[in-house]
């Protein structure tokens, strides 16, 4: 997995992150926000560089002020083809990106929820690292050949999905029940609700796509 390049932080709107999550966010070189993600990142003190959306959902006093320091608004019609959540994540790949940290709260309209899993398999961004700070929740999506490794607490909980089609070739270390290149087919819950083993694992997959899920990773 590629780790050169910049680090795009790309904050989504709905209901704020829980600011405790501030103290995972890695060092990065970029933030994004789509459209009221604007008011999570600031509540996380981050310092926004792009706004990108319809606006329909921010305060616009808010939105006026960081633009007048510096941050750079990209204001579009309601009426578009994609959600503002994919507009950020493809701006942050525009903006030379290879390491993409996606942080939302979740909940809200079921269709935007699945909409965001569709688009973080978008092929644009498969030249990235992909991880969500998902609520309470870290997800990875690795495309093979990658390997990724997680830490965590011993017994806590990992899930393993496959996204968008079989992935095969699924090693890996440091879990409770292992796979020895085996396979994960896109309609099997197989992969649910295994568990840490050691402080760290390791997951690899040799071809396919791979949702590595860590529930609760990030409860103070």
């Amino acid at each position: 997995m590629r780790h050169d390049g910049k680090t795009a932080i790309v904050v989504l709107g709905g209901t704020p992150p829980t600011r405790a999550i501030a103290q995972h966010i890695p060092a990065h070189q970029l933030v994004i926000a789509a459209d009221s993600g604007l008011h999570g990142a600031i509540d996380l003190g981050l310092r926004v560089n792009v706004v990108i959306g319809d606006m329909d959902s921010v305060d616009k006093a808010v939105l006026a002020a960081v633009e007048a320091n510096g941050t750079t608004v990209t204001e579009l019609p309601r009426d578009k083809d994609a959600t503002d959540a994919e507009l950020a994540l493809l701006k942050a790949v525009d903006m030379g990106a290879t390491k993409i940290v996606l942080i939302t709260k979740g909940g809200g309209r079921l269709d935007h929820e699945l909409g965001v899993f569709a688009v973080l398999q978008n092929p644009n961004l498969r030249h990235c690292t992909i991880q969500a700070m998902w609520d309470n929740s870290i997800l990875h999506l690795i495309h093979g050949p990658a390997s990724v490794s997680i830490t965590g607490k011993l017994g806590s909980n990992v899930g393993l999905v496959a996204a968008g089609g079989e992935a095969s070739g699924i090693s890996t270390s440091g879990l409770k029940w292992v796979l020895n290149n085996e396979s994960l087919a896109p309609h099997s819950s197989r992969g649910i609700s295994n568990e840490l083993t050691e402080e760290t694992a390791t997951i690899s997959v040799k071809t396919g796509s791979l949702f590595v899920v860590q529930s609760s990773a990030l409860s103070t």
